[in-house]
């Protein structure tokens, strides 16, 4: 599957633009991480609200707004490793929250049995979620570039917010649940892919301790 990589620097084009309007407005880039994550809440309560196409209109949001911070605080100056650290935080958490979302939109809307499973199912995909940047951050700290794998966050920020965006809960909610199952397939393989990749790199390789990984100014996924 191709990565959303490819399309990175013509969006980078774009936006360059806004990303030298916030520097030159003294935008911090933390408060652009502080906003994003507000806005990713406000897609997991309206997915709560079975608002499924505005909270997909957030999520792509969110992800827009995730771009802009890593790139103001590079041309700005003000890269730190708490930055870093406090986007791959709220990260997750974002994610987390839209899941939760998800799941309380499950217990409303589909309260016949036939669609409990689906709890399971986005439990999956959040788990996967997690686990996608959890390997990559820990191969970081063994100093390995662990950047494998193809359902990353880019990806699933595009599939999730895309789908309920266009989608809604068109045809008894099939377009939904089907992005949730890959989802919860492709995260989970990607985490395995990045286990074996590390395996191959690292096995039998010695732990040195002490030993500090890269330092890395943007999110980790």
């Amino acid at each position: 599957m191709p990565s959303l990589k490819v399309f990175r620097d013509p969006v980078y084009r774009v936006i360059d633009p806004v990303t030298r309007a916030l520097v030159r407005l003294r935008v911090h880039p933390n408060a652009i991480t502080t906003f994003g994550f507000v806005v990713t809440m406000g897609a997991g309560f309206l997915y709560h609200l079975d608002h499924v196409r505005w909270a997909g209109f957030l999520v792509l949001l969110g992800g827009v707004v995730d771009i802009f911070d890593g790139r103001v605080a590079r041309e700005s100056g003000l890269a730190s490793k708490f930055g870093s650290f406090y986007d791959s935080t709220l990260d997750r958490l974002s994610e987390i929250v839209v899941f939760i979302g998800l799941i309380s939109l499950y217990n409303q809307y589909g309260r016949e049995l036939a669609d409990v499973w689906m709890v399971y199912v986005i439990a999956l995909a959040m788990g996967g979620s997690l686990m996608v940047s959890y390997t990559r951050a820990r191969a970081e700290a063994l100093g390995l570039d662990c950047s494998v794998g193809f359902m990353q966050r880019a990806e699933r920020v595009v599939l999730l917010g895309g789908g309920s965006l266009f989608f809604g809960l068109m045809w008894d909610g099939l377009v939904l649940k089907g992005v949730l199952i890959v989802l919860a397939v492709t995260t989970m393989a990607t985490a395995v892919q990045r286990i074996i990749w590390v395996y191959r790199h690292a096995a039998g390789v010695p732990l040195n301790d002490g030993e500090p990984g890269p330092t890395n100014t943007t999110s980790t996924e």
